[in-house]
């Protein structure tokens, strides 16, 4: 409760507290996502992990930096191919900007923790949008500060809107909507905590933004959304995982952006262990893919929040799937991980594939052309890129990343068919045709 005696305080702050730099007109919105590269942290609104890049089934190690603290999402990567990643550095930078070519630093600048919570989100202008402590920030291609606004908790990774408005949701579980040009708010907030009395609210001290932030990457009621969320872009329907006091798991929430609001249209608790990945979204905007908390991928009917089918793929998925634009679902890995291949027959999920002789420890990124990577164990404790045919499950290359340890946060893909991938303790790898 006292989380959300905080929300309301500090909203009710935000619009003086706004920050703007450059003015003019409102820019045209629509068509924000850049047409290539992977721009937020599952790659696009439905949270696909797929690219429309026609991926190479032959690539090799390029280069790769150490980024000097620990890193918990993905690399997003401009259609210039400029990247953009975060750490949890206590000291120096913790928002960095790559040359995809060479590996060059072009830019770093210093955030609050909350930083390492999210993915820059980049659009086709190259601006990126990373939250922090408190704040939303927008900075140029540069790393020049565009605009910072105050919001209540942390942004967790952001999400364009149909419209080409800027939403996120702050690990508090505030919604908000923002106008990419100068920060403001589109629409008022949207309390996914209900809010508390005025009698309530008398005499309790703010909490502060960063409370619970370290919950945030196992779970917990701490860090009430720790996940973004998956949108509708045609309909403004968008989907995410929400951690309510008291509740003894996440719920998965349907909202809906649309006519000037923000409005909550249902919310299940169906899942066992709740729901402990970020929604994805198929292809039509009909159903939700999520994991729950025993090892089982669900899906759920996107307009009603009612269950289809649930399917046991044997781990706890470190992630959610990629979903492809025909319905090719690949699990992520784990600790325990295999490589398997769904498809959705509507009640039920059939394998289409699996391979038990690999242990998957990455996030899978399905490419156009049907090739997928992954990063799998090779030897003892080493790591590799595995590409494979994703219609099949065989393997096409294999490629050792140096040094690599532990397992990768996350797969994205590069405007030239580039495989990017970061190790959690803090290593960045990119792999070129």
């Amino acid at each position: 409760m006292r989380r959300v005696v905080r929300s309301t305080a500090v909203a009710l702050a935000t619009v003086s507290a706004l920050v703007t730099a450059g003015c003019g007109s409102d820019p045209e919105t629509p068509g924000i996502y850049s047409p290539s590269g992977w721009p937020g942290m599952h790659a696009d609104a439905r949270n696909s992990d797929t690219s429309p890049v026609t991926g190479s089934r032959s690539i090799s190690p390029a280069w790769s930096r150490p980024l000097g603290a620990p890193t918990s999402t993905y690399a997003s990567v401009a259609a210039t191919g400029q990247i953009f990643v975060t750490t949890s550095a206590e000291n120096g930078c913790t928002i960095w900007s790559f040359e995809m070519d060479s590996g060059r630093k072009r830019w770093c600048t210093r955030l609050g923790p909350g930083g390492a919570l999210s993915t820059p989100l980049v659009d086709k202008a190259t601006n990126v949008y990373i939250g922090e402590d408190g704040a939303m920030n927008s900075f140029n291609e540069h790393g020049q500060l565009r605009w910072r606004t105050v919001v209540s908790g942390t942004p967790v990774s952001a999400q364009f809107t149909g419209d080409g408005n800027l939403l996120f949701v702050t690990h508090f579980g505030v919604v908000s909507v923002l106008n990419p040009q100068n920060g403001r708010e589109v629409v008022p907030s949207y309390q996914l905590i209900p809010a508390p009395t005025a009698d309530q609210a008398q005499n309790v001290p703010l909490i502060p933004a960063a409370q619970g932030l370290d919950r945030c990457f196992l779970g917990g009621p701490e860090c009430a959304v720790a996940q973004p969320p998956a949108i509708d872009l045609a309909s403004g329907r968008f989907y995410l995982t929400v951690w309510r006091p008291g509740a003894p798991s996440a719920a998965l929430v349907g909202m809906r952006y649309a006519d000037g609001e923000l409005t909550e249209e249902w919310s299940t608790t169906t899942l066992p262990g709740g729901s402990t990945s970020a929604p994805v979204l198929s292809a039509d905007g009909s159903t939700v893919y999520v994991n729950d908390g025993r090892g089982a991928l669900w899906a759920v009917d996107a307009g009603t929040g009612e269950p289809r089918w649930h399917h046991d793929i044997g781990y706890d998925a470190a992630a959610g799937p990629s979903v492809s634009s025909d319905g090719l679902i690949v699990p992520a890995g784990g600790s325990e991980g295999r490589l398997l291949a769904l498809r959705d027959n509507g009640d039920s999920a059939e394998v289409v594939w699996e391979r038990s002789d690999v242990l998957q420890l990455g996030v899978p990124a399905q490419t156009a052309g049907g090739t997928g990577y992954t990063v799998v164990r090779e030897g003892t404790d080493g790591l590799a890129v595995l590409t494979f045919d994703t219609a099949t499950g065989e393997t096409a290359d294999t490629d050792t990343l140096p040094g690599a340890a532990g397992f990768t946060v996350g797969t994205s893909v590069g405007p030239e068919g580039e495989v990017l991938t970061q190790t959690l303790l803090g290593e960045l790898f990119v792999l070129k045709p």
